[in-house]
């Protein structure tokens, strides 16, 4: 028999201490706000983190792609890792890094999907910030874990498995 719902006791999952930085760069249209943000940022943290999470236009998220990738595409996401930049006050290395959002792709992808934007934005944010702490996609076996964490932290927000059709 469950247990009703009154007399159960919450228990939060303790998240590490991030600091964070949003911009925008963008003039469209669904943009999520700072505190959806931060919500998927710390729902993906599994270490101390100074992160800036930056949502642009094309033209921006191409230039960088090419600059630093050598690719002439314009991505829906690229992380910037630079590794660990400190340690807090129990001696935790802190993890630095920067996530590239780019939003024309996000609606265009969102709308292909028929997903919403905000969906594909969470799911992106999280992939972004996965990538920061050396989550890969590259191997299928290392593929396999990194989807299933994604699948895991936007099941917490109650988005669906964005790997189904």
């Amino acid at each position: 028999m469950p247990m009703p719902r009154a007399a159960r006791k919450r228990t939060r999952v303790a998240r590490p201490d991030f600091s964070l930085s949003v911009q925008y760069a963008s003039g469209a249209g669904e943009l999520p706000n700072r505190a959806q943000i931060r919500r998927w940022v710390a729902a993906a943290l599994e270490q101390p983190a100074e992160i800036t999470v930056r949502i642009v236009d094309a033209e921006e998220a191409q230039a960088l792609n090419q600059d630093y990738r050598d690719k002439t595409y314009v991505p829906n996401v690229l992380t910037f890792e630079y590794g660990e930049i400190g340690h807090d006050e129990s001696g935790r290395g802190v993890l630095g890094g920067d996530v590239v959002i780019c939003a024309p792709v996000v609606e265009r992808e969102a709308r292909e999907q028929n997903k919403s934007p905000k969906h594909h934005y969470a799911h992106l944010t999280i992939h972004g910030v996965l990538h920061l702490q050396g989550y890969d996609h590259i191997d299928p076996a290392e593929a396999e874990i990194m989807e299933s964490r994604e699948i895991a932290i936007l099941k917490q927000f109650h988005l669906p498995n964005p790997y189904l059709s």
